[in-house]
């Protein structure tokens, strides 16, 4: 750490994939960190993202002194991984960052094969990543195995939600570094009520189209309730690997008039073309969604699972068993049928979330574990 309390901290954030709320809290942190004085970098994949990652770096790219830097980093482990590694070895050795901070497993692993250094610490957020997957399976005993060799190879970890912490101690073991959890956060402007468009749609998706955002169960929840006589209608906003077979399965359920794709759009857009927000994840940590979506005073229904419920708080007859399609339906059923109760649940959600998830928490309490975790601190 600087000698100098008041000198600007060196930080580089390196994540492999710029995209989704993971990608959504990188850009968060890097400008609330560079608007207090610190010199920030960022590494990240060139072959995701798209357009909208180019379009953000670039925007970005003015405000961090470190710079910002994309080459391959492949999803699944591969030999080419070695020469990506090699590649940041190269930029740390001439940046000299303070911090190294990965976000997410594959760039985790990366900057934790680092060798310890005296003036660098090494920062590690899984966002979900590789806790997702079950340990019974191949890959989940793999990674697991690579998080155990890497754990006290991390001076810091930062979870973004104490069902992470928890998942990680459970599955990987309790690490000798230092251990902080804090919740993702939104902007003030973020708090300013959604206007709905005239002719909404009863349900709103708002995210990726992967298999564990589960918006395919969702799908499946629609058509049940259209059987049982319920004309329910869907947006679906996002964009993904499994846009294709979400479409075709769009259309052999007959719901090609009911359901809508609009694309990819900015959330708060998206929430103004519902009356109810539907996450129905399989598995997650702290999604954006749900709290951009609770600041914004949107009722919503939610999969019970991952760190949803720290979000929600008392407010548990919002949630539904995860992987359930009639659990799912019934939320939006009950939901739609007292849209009373959803919005005052909606505005009660709200105060939480202004109480406990703001950006500048997040910000500041990110910079506090980072000097409490350089030795002698």
């Amino acid at each position: 750490m600087p000698a100098d309390a008041d000198q600007p901290l060196r930080i580089l954030h390196a994540v492999r994939a710029p995209v989704g709320g993971i990608f959504r809290h990188i850009l968060d942190l890097v400008n609330g960190q560079a608007d207090r004085g610190h010199h920030v970098g960022l590494i990240a994949d060139s072959l995701t993202g798209g357009e909208r990652a180019e379009a953000a770096l670039k925007q970005i790219a003015p405000r961090l002194k470190l710079g910002v830097y994309r080459f391959a980093i492949h999803r699944e482990p591969r030999p080419t991984d070695f020469l990506a590694w090699l590649h940041f070895m190269r930029l740390i050795r001439r940046l000299k960052p303070d911090i190294l901070h990965g976000h997410g497993a594959k760039a985790g692993a990366f900057i934790r094969f680092k060798p310890r250094s005296k003036r660098t610490i090494r920062v590690y957020t899984p966002h979900g990543g590789s806790l997702h997957y079950p340990l019974n399976t191949l890959k989940g005993a793999m990674y697991s195995r690579l998080e155990r060799v890497l754990m006290n190879s991390t001076d810091l970890f930062l979870f973004e939600s104490a069902f992470a912490r928890d998942t990680y101690q459970r599955t990987i073991g309790a690490p000798n570094g230092l251990v902080r959890c804090i919740f993702n956060g939104v902007s003030a402007e973020e708090f300013d009520p959604i206007v709905t468009v005239v002719e909404p749609t009863d349900l709103v998706y708002v995210g990726e189209f992967r298999h564990i955002k589960g918006a395919d169960l969702l799908i499946d929840a629609v058509a049940r309730l259209r059987v049982e006589g319920k004309p329910v209608t869907l947006t679906l906003a996002g964009d993904g690997e499994e846009f294709g077979s979400l479409k075709a399965q769009v259309q052999s359920l007959g719901l090609a008039g009911p359901v809508r794709f609009i694309g990819h759009v900015k959330a708060r857009y998206a929430f103004s073309q519902a009356t109810l927000l539907v996450v129905p994840s399989r598995g997650d940590s702290m999604p954006y969604v749900v709290i951009e979506a609770g600041a914004a005073g949107v009722p919503m229904v939610a999969a019970n699972v991952g760190g949803i419920p720290e979000i929600f708080g008392s407010h548990t007859e919002a949630l539904f068993a995860p992987n359930s399609v009639g659990a799912m339906a019934d939320a939006i059923e009950g939901a739609l049928e007292d849209r009373a109760a959803s919005q005052i649940r909606a505005k009660s959600l709200r105060e939480r979330i202004f109480l406990h998830f703001s950006q500048k928490a997040m910000v500041e309490g990110v910079l506090d574990g980072y000097r409490a975790a350089f030795p002698g601190h």
